[in-house]
């Protein structure tokens, strides 16, 4: 606890990247998003260590920037989509019928003479982070089952092992999945608009700073962010009731609509200096991505339980829980 502690202390004092919301506004989400987390999520996620090292995990896919290639060119472009003013990706892609695989995204894009690396591919990171943490619960659900009923001794203490292995994936892949939750969260990070208005038709006389970006997410939310404000802005959990699709589709769109917005307050008020209302802009729009992050979870681990796992992929956690099938070690391989 003392060393998760002391590096999100250390975070304060390091360089802020201009990536979305900076090593500040991502720890803020995380953290906000682990600490509303029901009672119905595992107690290993809700534990104060847990939340820690959520929080801490937020930043790490900005701390990883400048890795080298290919490792850059292949995973930058997972930080943003750039919607245009029609709501649509180059004018072919729409959100609420994304092509299923990132693959088919790409065909349909270059049919545009585009590709997903410069439209970015956001709403697949959302997608794919999701379905692996959903696996995770399930393998830990099944684990939990085989640690206390297995038939043999030595297959119990197996399970157990390898469940106290699970628990730490499951808060890492959460962790680091959280950060692109998080992006979706930024309208720079949802728009062609995103360094400045651009070289579009631009009759509202909205800014063409390039250095816009940077000191909208990093900068102002590094002087003027709080853990208390952005908690003020994350809702109460409510279903969706709808496909991972329609629900990341609703939330990216929901962040779209606050491009326009963050322009008119921008030529308005400005960012170089804190406002009442630019604050209370930018800490909602904090708050949007701990609810959102908060909700994909609870969304993950209810929608575990009809996940098969194991080989072959054919028990689920809600068979092992109700006693009908009983986890057996070789489930998961010798």
């Amino acid at each position: 606890m003392r060393r998760i502690f002391c590096f999100i202390a250390l975070l304060g004092l390091l360089p802020i990247p201009a990536s979305a919301w900076g090593l500040t506004g991502h720890y803020l989400i995380s953290t906000a998003a682990a600490q509303r987390l029901p009672d119905e999520v595992p107690a290993f996620m809700r534990s104060p260590a847990a939340i820690a090292e959520l929080g801490a995990l937020g930043p790490e896919l900005d701390r990883s920037k400048g890795s080298g290639q290919p490792h850059d060119a292949d995973l930058d472009p997972g930080h943003y989509v750039d919607l245009g003013d029609d709501g649509k990706i180059e004018g072919v892609v729409e959100l609420d019928s994304l092509p299923t695989s990132r693959g088919d995204y790409d065909t349909k894009l270059r049919g545009a003479n585009t590709n997903e690396y410069a439209q970015g591919y956001l709403p697949y990171a959302l997608l794919d982070g999701w379905e692996q943490v959903r696996t995770d619960f399930a393998i830990w659900r099944v684990e939990q089952v085989g640690e206390n009923k297995a038939a043999s001794g030595d297959d119990r203490a197996w399970f157990a092992k390898d469940r106290a292995l699970r628990e730490i994936l499951t808060l890492r892949d959460i962790g680091v999945w959280g950060h692109y939750v998080g992006d979706a969260s930024q309208p720079l990070h949802v728009t062609y608009h995103f360094n400045g208005w651009g070289k579009f038709p631009n009759p509202n006389s909205y800014s063409m700073s390039t250095s816009l970006h940077s000191q909208f997410e990093s900068g102002f939310v590094r002087a003027n962010a709080s853990l208390a404000g952005v908690l003020a802005h994350v809702r109460p959990y409510a279903p969706c009731n709808c496909t991972i699709q329609q629900e990341t589709a609703a939330y990216l769109r929901a962040t779209w609509s606050q491009v326009v917005p963050l322009y008119v307050l921008e030529k308005r008020l400005g960012f170089s200096s804190a406002q009442p209302e630019t604050v209370e802009f930018m800490q909602a729009r904090l708050g949007d991505g701990a609810t959102a992050f908060r909700d994909l979870i609870v969304e993950a681990w209810r929608q575990s339980a009809d996940v098969k796992v194991g080989y072959p992929r054919g028990l689920t956690p809600k068979d092992a829980e109700a006693g009908t099938a009983i986890p057996a070690r070789g489930l998961f391989g010798d």
